[in-house]
């Protein structure tokens, strides 16, 4: 019973992954946070994750896997790079800290942005070295320690673009450095998974990538508004859950 929750959750999430370019770390990690562990959650989303983000980066957009390999790591490159150091600290920081404390700071970020967009006052940053240097690496801490890199990293990339297709592609390039960085980071505790838990990862990372496909058609049809409205309820919600579940880990 519980591997078939497990696998809706993670079809969902890579559904929503495929629309939004946003939603499978996110997702999966707040909803396999409430059974296991959060560390063990997070490395149970690892490989799923890491397909999934490479998919979304490098598939589609009207280029080659190699085209848009060059393209946006060449105006990116900084951005991603910040984001690779940034998981690594991040992961080392979910081994050193309480995790109650890393999700009350990020449902903070979360309830930040949220609000700050629904009365309009949309956060804009300038396209410089200094802040995409302290985005890259703010999100990355974030993500390497709670899988949600995309939160603080989303601050940025839908005040420098909107195009969607840029933003979902950007994000999912910093995404699949971040999970890079958190195997590196917990390889001890990768190696110690048993066989079950190993075909239980495959079985994630096959379901996952046929709804990410099915994701990513559904996108064409998908309004810039709705996207961008689609992004903020999906925060909301993840903000609320990671929120009271720090709370109620500290009590």
């Amino acid at each position: 019973m519980q591997t078939v929750m497990l696998l809706v959750i993670f079809a969902l999430a890579s559904l929503l992954h495929g629309i939004s370019g946003l939603g499978v770390t996110l997702v999966t990690t707040t909803a396999l946070a409430s059974i296991y562990p959060l560390p063990h959650a997070i490395i149970l989303t690892l490989f799923p994750s890491l397909v999934l983000n490479a998919t979304t980066w490098l598939a589609g957009g009207g280029r080659t896997l190699w085209q848009n390999f060059i393209y946006y790591g060449r105006r990116y490159w900084l951005l991603a790079l910040m984001s690779l150091l940034g998981s690594i600290l991040g992961a080392k920081l979910l081994l050193w800290v309480d995790s109650a404390y890393i999700l009350l700071v990020l449902a903070a970020v979360i309830g930040f942005y949220v609000i700050s967009s629904l009365l309009g006052k949309q956060i804009r940053l300038p396209d410089t070295k200094p802040v995409l240097i302290g985005v890259g690496f703010g999100a990355g801490v974030i993500g390497g320690s709670t899988n949600a890199m995309s939160t603080i990293l989303m601050m940025y990339l839908l005040s420098a673009s909107d195009d969607k297709n840029t933003i979902a592609k950007v994000g999912n390039m910093c995404y699949f450095l971040g999970k890079i960085a958190q195997i590196i980071v917990l390889r001890e505790p990768l190696m110690a998974l048993s066989n079950s838990e190993w075909q239980l990862i495959a079985l994630l990372s096959a379901i996952s990538m046929v709804a990410l496909l099915v994701g990513i058609r559904l996108r064409r049809y998908l309004p810039q508004a709705r996207f961008r409205q689609l992004i903020l309820v999906i925060l909301t919600v993840l903000g609320l859950r990671v929120g009271w579940q720090g709370i109620t880990t500290l009590l």
